[in-house]
């Protein structure tokens, strides 16, 4: 069985706020909640996710996110020093933004595709498998 699939800020972030590709990532947490196995994504990129919230839809909205974000099949990563070390790999080589190489490294050490709308990692596509939303 495949790994589960893991989300950048941008899959999460139109998930949230209703964006193009939204029912893509809606459909995979709908089967990640059916068959009990979540979907990955770093605390890095919940951090993204949080702060473009906060800036874009203001205080209010985070604290509904915050409220729903728990009940959804996702299991959140700590950037620990091997996720880091792949990241860091990622960051020297590709022209990634931080938080898109720690979700690209968690990919590859779950050996998993990232869903993603991001055209920032076209860069990473011959490494890791990209399930893009757009």
């Amino acid at each position: 069985m495949p790994a589960a699939p893991v989300l950048d800020s941008f899959a999460l972030l139109a998930f949230l706020r209703g964006e193009a590709g939204d029912d893509k990532v809606a459909a995979l947490l709908e089967r990640a909640g059916q068959r009990d196995v979540p979907l990955h994504m770093t605390e890095v990129n919940y951090a993204e996710v949080k702060y473009m919230v906060l800036r874009k839809d203001g205080a209010a909205r985070w604290a509904d996110v915050a409220r729903d974000l728990p009940t959804l099949p996702v299991e959140f990563h700590p950037a620990d020093r091997e996720l880091a070390d792949v990241a860091a790999d990622f960051k020297s080589r590709l022209s990634l933004s931080l938080a898109d190489a720690f979700a690209a490294a968690l990919a590859r050490k779950h050996k998993a595709e990232l869903v993603t709308g991001d055209p920032e990692f076209k860069a990473v596509e011959k490494e890791i498998k990209i399930n893009w939303l757009v």
